[in-house]
């Protein structure tokens, strides 16, 4: 793969300094990423930050995230926009840890992958915007109201018909009041 802005040829870099870099995608480039995301428009974008020299092979990426985006209202899908500033913090190392036995923990630090060849800065930057992404915008004022279930020829089921065991809370703060339950209860 040819090293370009968002492409670093690792073994090309020198491991005597860090290597920075920053990425501000162009508005076709932003709209392909707000299509791919499911977005409604992706007004700015910027991925900036450095690579870091770590151990004989390892690299550290450490690197801040700044966009603005807009997504449709969960509620009433109208637009939603949001600002989102992110650290991103990456180690891509030489020897990854191999899992061992057959059931397999996901390890508190997230943030270790496995040292590719070329870095793909633009992957990274995706993969990043993904995670900070809200997965519930709402717009101001948004409120869901009431759900009603019903079906032909059925009464609506609210929600708290839905919840058959809701009155045992109140039926413990009852008891638990001082007042006994009738005999035989």
């Amino acid at each position: 793969m040819a090293e370009t802005p968002g492409n670093l040829v690792l073994a090309r870099l020198s491991r005597a300094a860090e290597t920075r870099f920053e990425l501000t995608p162009e508005a076709p480039a932003r709209a392909a990423l707000a299509a791919g995301l499911g977005l409604l428009a992706l007004r700015k974008l910027r991925f900036s930050g450095r690579l870091i020299p770590e151990a004989r092979r390892d690299w550290r990426l450490e690197a801040d995230l700044g966009a603005t985006i807009v997504q449709p209202c969960v509620v009433t899908a109208e637009p939603v926009t949001t600002r989102i500033d992110e650290p991103v913090l990456r180690r891509y190392l030489a020897e990854m840890p191999e899992p061992i036995g057959d059931e397999v923990e996901i390890p508190e630090d997230d943030s270790a992958e496995p040292l590719p060849v070329t870095l793909d800065l633009m992957a990274v930057m995706t993969e990043a915007l993904a995670l900070a992404l809200p997965l519930y915008p709402r717009a101001p004022g948004a409120e869901l109201g009431e759900a009603r279930f019903a079906g032909p020829g059925i009464v609506p089921l609210t929600e708290d018909a839905a919840r058959p065991l809701s009155g045992l809370a109140a039926l413990r703060d009852k008891l638990q009041g001082g007042e006994n339950p009738p005999d035989g209860a």
